[in-house]
């Protein structure tokens, strides 16, 4: 139990917590861990994402790529020039680094995601993207 407590004292204290992704309603990101990675300028930040039902994560970029793991619920995904594709707990997706994408919960229970990221260190994680025309 001690144990569980020191690392749970370390984590709070490197900012590893809890964070809710600011100014959108419904959507929750809560970040896990962040680590230097062993190629220069790039790190791993890794989070979970909650959808609400009915809600969307609007359009927007990473300055690298994306895996989605989906962890519960139902989730669509669209990424820029792409149809959306649907999946479910268990299922996966790729986003290329720069690609605009949203992500939409169509179900009636909260949809889940474990998100990797493998970016450019020192720049904004999440950069809003104007709807796509194409």
């Amino acid at each position: 139990m001690k144990f569980a407590a020191a690392i749970g004292a370390v984590l709070f204290a490197s900012g590893a917590v809890a964070a809710p992704l600011q100014g959108q309603q419904g959507v929750k990101r809560t970040d896990l861990q962040r680590h230097d990675l062993s190629i220069e300028g790039r790190e791993t930040v890794q989070a979970r994402i909650d959808i609400a039902p009915g809600v969307t994560a609007p359009w927007h970029r990473h300055p690298g790529e994306e895996v989605i793991y989906v962890l519960e619920g139902t989730l669509e995904y669209q990424l820029e020039g792409k149809d959306p594709v649907t999946l479910k707990a268990g299922q996966v997706l790729f986003v290329p680094s720069g690609v605009a994408h949203k992500a939409y919960n169509p179900g009636t229970t909260n949809g889940a995601e474990l998100a990797t990221y493998i970016v450019a260190k020192g720049k904004p994680l999440v950069v809003p993207a104007p709807h796509p025309t194409h």
